[in-house]
């Protein structure tokens, strides 16, 4: 064989190699990707904002100053400079498996009382308690505390007896901690 079909035969076995480690590449991607879409890590819960409910806009009546309003509500989220007569309540929850959820309420103010109201549409406080419960595990917790039937199902381990020589109470007196001083 002579060295130019070797050298032929090295590249071609070269571009042979490096075009199945190429396709071992692509095959590698769609299987992490496949793993990766199974396994998703742990997302905390974000909440962000205000919760504000209709109980807390029902209890809102216009003419009240801004610390009644304030007492109500909280402290808004959003006071711009630019908009003093308007506070902006935002509050967003984001979790794992679960739609997010997003609600706006803006307080006007004219001449330091309020005006008007804009919200969203808001949940009661009940209800809203009731969307936070529904990405949690439905099993029944375990009772913490045993009955007496079910205490009665262990044998009772005789009782051992006390050693001899050692009273039961422990010593009468200790010994000081510290030397006596002269």
């Amino acid at each position: 064989m002579s060295e130019l079909s070797r050298r032929g035969l090295g590249v071609l076995s070269l571009g042979l190699w490096a075009a199945a480690a190429l396709t071992g590449c692509g095959s590698f991607d769609r299987a992490s990707a496949t793993l990766v879409s199974v396994v998703t890590p742990y997302k905390m819960d974000v909440v962000q904002g205000n919760v504000v409910t209709r109980e807390q806009i029902a209890a809102l009546q216009p003419g009240m100053s801004r610390n009644q309003v304030r007492d109500v509500l909280g402290t808004a989220l959003l006071v711009s400079v630019f908009h003093a007569d308007r506070w902006d309540y935002v509050f967003t929850l984001k979790r794992q498996r679960v739609e997010a959820q997003s609600r706006r309420v803006t307080v006007f103010f004219k001449n330091e009382r309020m005006e008007r109201v804009d919200a969203d549409d808001l949940p009661s406080e009940s209800e809203f308690v009731a969307t936070l419960k529904s990405g949690t595990s439905s099993s029944r917790l375990p009772d913490l505390e045993a009955t007496p039937d079910s205490l009665n199902a262990f044998p009772v381990a005789p009782k051992a007896p006390a050693p001899t020589g050692v009273p039961a109470s422990g010593p009468a007196s200790y010994p000081p901690l510290e030397p006596a001083t002269k």
